[in-house]
């Protein structure tokens, strides 16, 4: 590939091309952990390049399709590790009046179909009216109850759905002093603080404890849904408005629960590069492919960021903190 099509450091290496022929260039069982959003089938279409995932005649296709990239990452995970995929309930020809997919459950068959163990799904909430103003859903209307309430709707959670590969775990993922950043909304209760990176018996590990049990809930209400990376100067005209990338608050989560430092962390549909920035951040190594060259662009301009920006003893997805250029 040219330099205008890929970005290389040693600790990151992101691709502008087809994610398939990407992965297949990497050796087998050399992941640690995958995270992404693959294109939402029915909801969005990204581009008409024949290679986009999100570009199909129909549900059944998507699947066709998909079944490669599943089967790729299943080769090249390591056993016992976890491969982490963010998805919603979609829209049966693209119109919430006509019903739903089981876009997660056909998910869930499928990566059982290649030797993933499926692991509960992780509900993130959403607050309805700022679902309503973003997407402008006449089934999240007050005035659609008013008129008919059998044609109202919810504000459909974002799933985070992991997966284990089947086999024994080579490199347990430790936490010797616990979790040691907590990534959401809440204010920790002052009197846990002290105990942050407490090396003595875990059981008085209060700060740990707290941050484990909001990320233990199957409900994440705590997500900050704004904590994103710069995504507008991405968009072609032809864009959704409301195309959106995933909160750094679960990749944060994802990155630092289930890999360890210096793991390789993949990302097949990169976007403009959030799982790539998140595990970079994190000391982690990265892998990302982008179809699209608008979002490939902003991605190396996030993660360049990221590398520049890359800080060890703070919460590194805090709101303060200064966000890259778009």
């Amino acid at each position: 590939m040219s330099q205008e099509t890929q970005e290389i450091h040693d600790q990151f290496a992101i691709y502008n091309g087809d994610c398939i022929e990407v992965m297949r260039q990497l050796p087998s069982e050399s992941v640690g952990l995958s995270i992404y959003s693959p294109p939402f089938c029915g909801l969005y279409v990204y581009s008409s390049d024949e290679r986009d995932l999100s570009n199909n005649r129909n549900y059944d296709e998507f699947f066709t399709h998909y079944e490669f990239v599943v089967s790729e990452i299943a080769r090249l995970t390591m056993p016992g590790r976890i491969s982490a995929v963010h998805c919603i309930d979609t829209p049966k020809d693209g119109a919430n009046i006509c019903g739903y997919n089981d876009f997660p459950g056909d998910i869930i068959r499928l990566h059982q179909k290649h030797g993933f163990e499926y692991l509960p799904r992780i509900c993130i909430w959403k607050e309805p009216l700022a679902v309503r103003n973003r997407t402008m859903s006449k089934a999240l209307a007050h005035r659609q109850i008013v008129e008919d309430a059998t044609k109202t709707n919810v504000a459909a959670a974002d799933y985070l759905i992991c997966f284990r590969k089947k086999g024994e775990n080579p490199k347990p993922v430790t936490h010797t002093n616990g979790l040691l950043e907590y990534a959401g909304e809440r204010i920790m209760p002052a009197d846990k603080l002290g105990y942050k990176g407490y090396d003595g018996n875990q059981i008085k590990n209060i700060y740990s404890h707290w941050i484990w049990r909001q990320y233990a809930s199957c409900f994440w209400d705590d997500i900050r849904i704004d904590n994103v990376l710069p995504f507008e100067a991405a968009r072609d005209e032809q864009d959704e408005r409301h195309v959106h990338p995933l909160q750094l608050d679960v990749i944060e989560r994802a990155v630092t629960l289930w890999s360890n430092p210096g793991d390789v962390v993949l990302t097949p549909f990169m976007g403009v590069g959030s799982e790539v920035y998140g595990a970079v951040k994190l000391g982690r190594k990265a892998i990302g492919a982008e179809l699209k060259p608008s979002y490939f662009r902003q991605a190396v301009k996030n993660v360049r960021y990221a590398l520049e920006k890359q800080v060890k003893e703070q919460d590194l997805f805090s709101n303060t903190e200064p966000k890259p250029e778009q």
